[in-house]
């Protein structure tokens, strides 16, 4: 509920700050009082946008700030939700800044309008007539006729079954395409992969037969070479090794005069072995040389081969062909395993609609039960507001289709006359009839469901006598379980307030400003007798108000 309103410096409005309490309040004064000054800044106090125009002195901000009592709304999780401190009782501010600039904060934490907008419809419903045609939809019939069928459990179940189910089926779309899309790339990865496959490939394979290929192919110049490297190594005439050794011989004989021609004659003894391992190495060499034709027109081909797959997948290496090999193997398995988990879901899918066909029976069946019940309570309002003929012809059946609230199709059709035909509400009801009708339901709603505070915006307007009595104490039944607000023009509305609040001009040092007054006994009397008369107040019309407020 809202225990108080602070508003500085918004339109008309200089500094107002009200307390409010449980039950019936009621807001008078006249036309252009200021009246729809409070529910514009309870608008924008619930995330409404906001304008420089909102500023009455636009060298200040413009501030507006609720405090609430929210106990018995259950909002823990939605303040978990938006990253909020709950607080039982929770305090919002909005402000505009001279710039234009708006903000918001929830218990001094800064918050988007859509997070205010999300609280704001759970604390406050600010009913007009203009806003009539929501008793109009298919959804709200439906809210409606859950307060009563007391089938909130069965519809949350069913609510988390069917996200699941739409989690399922997209699941099953994706699975779906992607199986279209490798099947029809299945054959042609298939023949690649075998491709690669057939070719045995080795990493590191590439430089060795690259290596063996130039060895083949220029064999007839490395033998000659090879030949004449010997030659030179081991002939008996000038012979490397023959000259070494007599080099060799020289320095032996002389090696012990001096340390450094010890170190000299070691130099060349080593030399000498190493040319001896050389000219081993050269001759094994050539041993090993065979002119193979064969042999160079395989390793050839196996070149051919790793290069026209290079070639055919714009690559450079044998090790990026082996990973486009296991990419490949991975499409091919996964294109044949993907029949089997397209039918894994679908026995999911199966076995979800199932148990989601019996949780929206289940709610059928509560649903059936309380759609008469509505039907003539609301009919029983209806005859009090002055629709004596008021009926409905309703229908509740079970479709196929999954809806976002179960599986059925609600027929609500009017009739406002005796033989009149029946129809839909938005077409055959007036706006004073749907004013009646969403007053009548509210009613309904509050035995059955904790609403949040209403604020009822003159939808008394071109009613009067005892239909305005009656009305009256409909807003009375529904104070006692929630709070209530009515702005009215009617004064058998205004008398039933458990407290009256009186919307007034009134000009101070040249300026018009809003006020907001609450008053006493004595003022009520005089409040509500020139709502009967008018200024000029007649004794009668003081002791008709007298009879009104203390009936």
């Amino acid at each position: 509920m809202l225990r108080s309103l602070s508003i500085k410096n918004f339109a008309l409005i200089e500094q107002l700050q009200v307390s409010f309490d449980t039950g019936l309040t009621t807001i008078t004064g006249e036309t252009g009082a200021g009246k729809s000054l409070l529910l514009g800044a309870l608008g924008l106090l619930l995330g409404k946008r906001a304008d420089l125009s909102s500023i009455k002195d636009s060298a200040n901000k413009c501030t507006i700030e609720g405090v609430f009592d929210i106990e018995k709304y259950d909002l823990a999780s939605l303040f978990e939700e938006e990253d909020l401190d709950y607080e039982i009782e929770t305090i919002i501010r909005r402000e505009i800044l001279p710039s234009g600039k708006s903000r918001a904060f929830i218990n001094d934490t800064p918050v988007t309008l859509s997070s205010l907008n999300k609280l704001g419809l759970r604390l406050i419903d600010i009913h007009s007539q203009h806003q009539t045609l929501e008793v109009t939809t298919n959804d709200f019939q439906f809210e409606v006729l859950d307060a009563l069928s007391d089938a909130g459990r069965e519809i949350e179940s069913y609510k988390r079954g069917l996200s699941l189910l739409k989690i399922k089926e997209k699941e099953q779309r994706t699975l779906l395409e992607s199986q279209h899309e490798l099947t029809r790339e299945h054959d042609y990865n298939s023949f690649l992969l075998n491709e690669l496959v057939e070719a045995k490939l080795q990493s590191g394979e590439l430089a060795q037969l690259e290596e063996r290929h130039e060895t083949l192919i220029n064999i007839e110049e490395i033998q000659e070479r090879l030949s004449n490297a010997v030659s030179l190594v081991s002939s008996e005439e000038i012979g490397i090794s023959d000259l070494l050794n007599t080099v060799k011989n020289n320095l032996s004989k002389i090696a012990s005069y001096s340390s450094s021609l010890k170190e000299l004659s070691d130099r060349v003894e080593s030399v000498s072995i190493e040319l001896e391992d050389v000219n081993d190495s050269l001759q094994n060499e050539l041993e090993k040389l065979d002119a193979d034709p064969e042999q160079l027109e395989e390793v050839s081909n196996r070149l051919q081969i790793i290069h026209n797959l290079q070639t055919k997948h714009t690559v450079s290496s044998i090790e990026e062909l082996l990973t486009i090999q296991e990419e490949l193997q991975e499409k091919v398995s996964k294109t044949e395993s993907l029949s089997d988990d397209i039918e894994g879901i679908q026995k999911e899918i199966g076995t979800i609609k199932k148990q989601l066909d019996e949780v929206a029976e289940r709610i059928h069946v509560k649903r059936t039960k309380a759609l008469p019940k509505l039907v003539t309570e609301l009919e029983g309002i209806l005859k009090g507001l002055g629709m004596p003929n008021a009926t409905f012809k309703t229908s509740l059946s079970l479709q196929e289709k999954y809806l976002s609230n179960g599986k059925e199709a609600l027929e609500f059709l009017f009739s406002a006359n005796k033989g009149g035909t029946y129809g839909e509400l938005k077409k055959v009801a007036s706006g004073g009839e749907l004013s009646r009708i969403m007053l009548g339901i509210k009613v309904i709603l509050s035995r059955y469901t904790q609403l949040p505070t209403i604020i009822f915006d003159e939808i008394d307007t071109g009613v009067s006598g005892e239909i305005a009595h009656k009305m009256a104490d409909l807003m009375m039944v529904m104070s006692k379980n929630l709070q209530v607000f009515s702005i009215t023009h009617l004064p058998q509305i205004a008398a039933n307030g458990n407290k009256q609040y009186k919307v007034f001009k009134e000009d101070v040092n040249n300026v018009t400003v809003t006020r907001l007054k609450l008053l006493s006994e004595e003022d009520r009397i005089r409040e509500i007798a020139e709502m009967i008369g008018g200024k000029q107040v007649s004794d009668s019309a003081l002791t008709h108000a007298k009879s009104l407020l203390h009936n």
